[in-house]
């Protein structure tokens, strides 16, 4: 539009269930439409208009009933959405016309209608909006201007304002009609002494998402940023966008969050352009993007930069061609030239820059990683070469998704973080000496339900959370008895095994603390056995369909020991207890020389154990079992040995021969069995 300021077209609008401040919270379809045309220049108004929209579900709230007067009869015979909005178009353009004014804008007593109601359900209902609707006036803020001392913006209602300028309010039955004539009453007295305001400040809609580059060093404001939780996996960048339709995303706001595979876990993070459209997504909690629910949480500006904020300049450099469409290719030979994948690609599907439009992932060393992200300047183009998914490049398969710029930041932070573990770490400090018990605890099974299974925690929940979790059913916990579970890459489940003192205790904490919610994620507890536990901690698994045994039940698969070390009063509190980080190999018990019938001593380096004074009554330590590690190797007792002579302290453990090895892409379903048949020919240490 030209201008803004011949014209302002009073706009009402009221829903299927909650009006007023709750407007658009319970995501039900408009019913009902008023409006009226204020002539700016010469302070005339036009003819009030009314219309009822037919919604898709008839079904009426209790509260619309009773402020509307409308029943579910009535919107029957009304029009569609779309009609009406086209009607409501040629109603003003043709007003206008006869009023010799040549532009518009609406005006409306806060911004609900036209962000909360009018572009989700156009959105959800594929319509395409006239332009008007991208431009509005919000006429508690333009009120605000004259009046600062009327209150806050957020506080004003319609009535108040008549009722700071002393107008009387006009009186009328018929909802909406009321509403409109009450505010054209107080748009005309604004217009006139001793206010003459002038309407310039128009609100407006972002027609699209923007995607961009965010850097690690950029301030980002908490009050801005929410979590979406429960989004189709295969969703977009543009598909959050448009769930959030009618609220303006910052540039390269949408950040899709990955889970330890490097596989989208149905988690994005969204930043907005303020904190009143941030409150306003909040309101969305719940509604639905096709058959799911999504749910909408308050998050941080550190978590926005932890996903999406990035250092590098190759990909900034990569991502400053806008208006792109990203596609991610996984599963690449490490082979691969860029001259091979854009002939994998073709020629119906040309890449931007040719070769500037390919982005490798690879190592900090340089090493390949199979992932390859590439531009395509339109959408046709990327339709093109996701019909190539799952062809052969080499002799593997490829795939092929959609991606975002946050996506591709948040892939490239995550291999350029990986720990270089080809080599075993430095030789270590000074060793110290404590003494070990002489019978170090082991995980007794059996049938006893003393056990309870925690289900569902958040992926970054550690010990101390689960401690805080259970509150005052802390104390009844048994000692070492929190057993955290980790998946074959050594990154968490999402499940914990706790050991109680009784199977009374476990029942009760089962009762108390099941569903009670932990960093926005309730928690399923339920009570269970040593026997269940343990079968689960060595790779079984345990669900709705019983309990299934481990894949491999050899002797060396059951829990290795870990040491407790009992306290002098001398050196530390009574309860105090270190334990065996859980990819050191378990220390043998060493073996006092018969002349010398002193204790057993063991030597251990100070940084790669838990706080000595740390007393195990406010933190249990996960078992071997359940690694919480893998950013380096286990040295095997002998180079423990080494590095205890070199420091000329007393060698107790003797030097033993042997080599340690990685092995990297294991079938998932490959046990121990299978490990040992490949090396078969090979001499492997006993244990």
């Amino acid at each position: 539009m030209a201008s803004h300021s011949d014209t302002l077209v009073v706009f009402f609008g009221a829903t299927a269930g909650a009006n007023g401040g709750k407007l658009g919270s319970d995501e039900r379809e408009l019913i009902l439409l008023v409006w009226q045309i204020v002539d700016l220049h010469e302070n005339k108004v036009g003819q009030l208009q009314r219309t009822l929209v037919q919604p898709d579900s008839a079904d009426l709230s209790e509260q619309c009933k009773e402020e509307t007067g409308l029943t579910a009869e009535e919107l029957c015979k009304a029009e569609p959405l779309e009609s009406v909005l086209q009607q409501f178009h040629q109603s003003v353009s043709a007003e206008l016309k006869s009023l010799g004014r040549s532009s518009y804008t609406l005006c409306v007593d806060g911004p609900l209608l036209i962000r909360q109601v009018l572009h989700p359900e156009a959105s959800k209902k594929n319509l395409v909006l006239p332009e008007c609707f991208y431009t509005f006036v919000d006429l508690k803020k333009e009120f605000h201007k004259c009046c600062p001392n009327a209150g806050p913006v957020n506080d004003l209602t319609l009535t108040s304002m008549l009722d700071y300028v002393c107008i009387p309010a006009a009186v009328e039955q018929e909802a909406g009609l009321r509403e409109v004539k009450n505010t054209v009453l107080l748009i005309l007295h604004l217009l006139v002494e001793p206010y003459n305001h002038k309407f310039s400040t128009f609100e407006t809609v972002n027609y699209k998402f923007e995607s961009g580059a965010c850097s690690k060093t950029e301030a980002v404001d908490s009050e801005t940023v929410i979590r979406a939780r429960g989004l189709p996996w295969q969703s977009s960048d543009q598909d959050i966008a448009r769930f959030f339709k009618g609220l303006n995303i910052a540039k390269g706001g949408v950040a899709l969050c990955l889970n330890a595979q490097g596989r989208r876990n149905g988690e994005a993070l969204v930043r907005f352009i303020n904190s009143e459209h941030r409150d306003m997504a909040l309101d969305r909690h719940k509604h639905h993007m096709g058959n799911r629910y999504i749910e909408v949480y308050k998050a941080t500006g550190e978590e926005f930069l932890k996903i999406a904020g990035g250092t590098s300049n190759e990909v900034a450099q990569f991502l400053s061609k806008e208006n792109q469409v990203i596609i991610r290719m996984r599963g690449l030979p490490f082979t691969a030239t860029p001259q091979d994948v854009l002939g994998f690609l073709g020629p119906d599907c040309p890449v931007t820059d040719g070769m500037e439009g390919l982005l490798f992932v690879k190592y900090p060393d340089g090493r390949p990683t199979g992932d390859a992200f590439v531009l395509f300047a339109c959408e046709e183009y990327a339709q093109n070469a996701l019909k190539k998914h799952k062809q052969i490049l080499g002799k593997r398969y490829i795939e092929l998704f959609r991606s975002t710029a946050a996506e591709v930041q948040q892939v490239l932070n995550r291999y350029m973080s990986t720990p270089l573990i080809s080599t075993l770490p430095p030789p270590p400090p000074p060793m110290v000496s404590m003494p070990v018990l002489a019978t170090p605890p082991f995980i007794t099974t059996g049938s006893t339900r003393d056990c309870i299974r925690l289900r569902g925690l958040p992926y970054i929940a550690a010990i101390e959370d689960i401690l805080e979790f259970m509150g005052e059913h802390t104390i009844d916990i048994r000692p070492h008895g929190v057993h955290m579970v980790f998946n074959q890459q050594g990154r968490p489940s999402g499940d914990a095994f706790i050991q109680m003192k009784s199977a009374d205790r476990a029942f009760m904490v089962a009762q108390k603390c099941h569903k009670k919610m932990m960093k926005d994620r309730y928690v399923e507890v339920f009570q269970c056995s040593t026997e269940e536990m343990s079968f689960v901690l060595m790779g079984g698994t345990l669900n709705r369909s019983g309990l299934s045994p481990p894949p491999c039940k050899l002797p060396c698969l059951s829990p290795p020991t870990y040491a407790a070390f009992s306290a002098t009063p001398a050196m530390l509190p009574a309860e105090a207890a270190l334990y065996q980080p859980p990819l050191l190999a378990t220390p043998r018990t060493p073996q006092a020389p018969a002349h010398n019938p002193a204790p057993a001593l063991a030597y251990y380096s100070p940084q790669l154990y838990m706080n000595m004074n740390m007393s195990y009554t406010t933190y249990y330590p996960s078992p071997p079992v359940s690694p919480s590690t893998v950013s380096y190797f286990a040295a095997p007792p002998g180079s423990v040995a080494a590095a205890v002579a070199a420091q000329q302290a007393p060698s107790i453990l003797p030097p033993q021969p042997g080599a340690l090895v990685r092995m990297q892409g294991l079938p998932y379903n490959a046990g121990v069995k299978d490990i040992l048949s490949f090396f078969q020919g090979y001499q492997l240490t006993a244990d």
